[in-house]
């Protein structure tokens, strides 16, 4: 194959994650990274230095994006293979990432569709329009705002940033009381009523505005649970025990009322076993490892598939595989030095424990983060239910030894 015929793809890149590291391995085509400065931080030296042969064009967040855009397409004077497909598996930098996308004439999500897929207020009021049903909410600036929302909807309220993700600055406020105590972010806010039933997610993708397939997941703890040590953990709903049997229609109305071309979309939902409400949504990969547990639970390459809907090629959903599997994470609870963790080799040998990817080790410096996202790294487990998958987990979480020595601050 020469390079003509070689699709070539601009994929951002703010943080390693199991999707980046799969395309940067494939062979068949080339990749163009696009990297923010704001996340350089995020970006640790060894990864820097493990893909420095990679064509990577940093954005530098001081400049407008029509400067660095016009920056970019000097950077690729010379390039035999320039990109010519999109890809942004990234949610905080959605909105610039599809603005440099669109400046420099790739396939891109228009600004009225990253504010249905980015912004939770935004989202909601369209899903709202369609007929589709979310929880009640509303913009919140003050403490009195929020107390308003209360009264009226009725206690516990979320409290969320418009734009957030993994649970960042999100809290569940019980009662006036808890809200006296609890400062408010300095960014948009925003408030919606609790909701009752059964948390779970659902991934998909899309093509040519059509769903191809849907893959649901079930949730043993809520997001802001396991915020407070509850079980971290997402398993694919391959035999729909937990999942609604209309979530497939529930997508492709979310799809018809984004006019989303194609993509991998993720959403959050509840359901009470009558239905379905629609939580967030999101155009890009799934968080921690639900993409990957889809694969490995239905018996294709997942990601594989994903990739060649942002290439424009028809992906192969061939499934393989007829069991459950689900991604736990292992916990981080305390900041300090690891003194003592236990190896990968011993979680492997556990029932069910298909892989075992631990990301720090003994000697490191850690700090525990408030996000839903943050582990020591995690564990792939299949079983013949989801019921079976929780409880093996619990045997991992029973096995996992994770000890830090404090140190002080300064």
């Amino acid at each position: 194959m020469n390079f003509q015929d070689r699709p070539s793809l601009l994929l951002v890149d703010d943080r390693p994650c199991t999707f980046t590291n799969y395309i940067l391995a494939r062979s068949d085509i080339d990749v163009h990274l696009l990297r923010f400065e704001d996340s350089r931080a995020d970006l640790p030296q060894s990864y820097l230095t493990a893909t420095e042969d990679r064509p990577s064009f940093w954005v530098n967040d001081k400049e407008s994006l029509e400067h660095e855009a016009d920056r970019y397409r000097k950077w690729l004077v010379g390039s035999e293979n320039r990109p010519t497909r999109f890809c942004n598996p990234s949610e905080p930098h959605q909105e610039a990432a599809q603005e440099f996308a669109r400046e420099v004439g790739l396939p891109h999500l228009t600004s009225t569709q990253v504010r249905w897929v980015r912004n939770k207020a935004d989202m909601k009021r369209r899903l709202r329009e369609v007929g589709l049903r979310t929880a009640e909410y509303a913009r919140v600036s003050s403490k009195s705002d929020v107390d308003d929302f209360g009264r009226v909807n009725g206690w516990p309220v979320v409290l969320k940033p418009v734009d957030s993700f993994a649970c960042i600055d999100t809290f569940l406020l019980n009662n006036r009381a808890e809200l006296e105590s609890q400062d408010l972010p300095d960014r948009p806010m925003m408030v919606e009523s609790y909701q009752g039933g059964t948390e779970g997610e659902c991934c998909a993708l899309i093509q040519d505005g059509r769903v191809l397939d849907v893959w649901p997941s079930f949730m043993p703890s809520r997001p802001l649970e396991m915020l407070d040590g509850a079980m971290n953990a997402n398993i694919s709903d391959r035999l729909l025990e937990h999942s609604p049997s209309s979530i497939r229609e529930t997508v492709e109305a979310i799809v018809r009322a984004f006019q989303i071309d194609h993509g991998y979309l993720h959403m959050e939902y509840f359901f009470d076993g009558h239905e379905t409400v629609v939580g967030e949504v999101g155009l890009r990969i799934a968080g921690c490892e639900i993409t990957a547990n889809h694969g490995l639970a239905y018996g294709f390459d997942v990601f594989g598939a994903t990739l060649d809907v942002y290439l424009g090629r028809r992906p192969n959903l061939s499934y393989t595989g007829d069991r459950v599997v689900g991604d736990l994470l292992l916990p981080m609870p305390e900041s300090g030095v690891i003194t003592e963790i236990t190896a990968s080799e011993k979680l492997k040998r556990l029932p069910g424990v298909v892989e075992a990817n631990i990301r720090v080790q003994r000697g490191d410096l850690v700090s525990t983060r408030r996000a839903s996202h943050h582990s020591a790294g995690y564990v792939h487990v299949a079983g013949g239910s989801v019921a079976d998958v929780q409880s093996r987990m619990q045997v991992v979480l029973d096995t996992f030894e994770l000890v830090v020595h404090p140190t002080l601050d300064g």
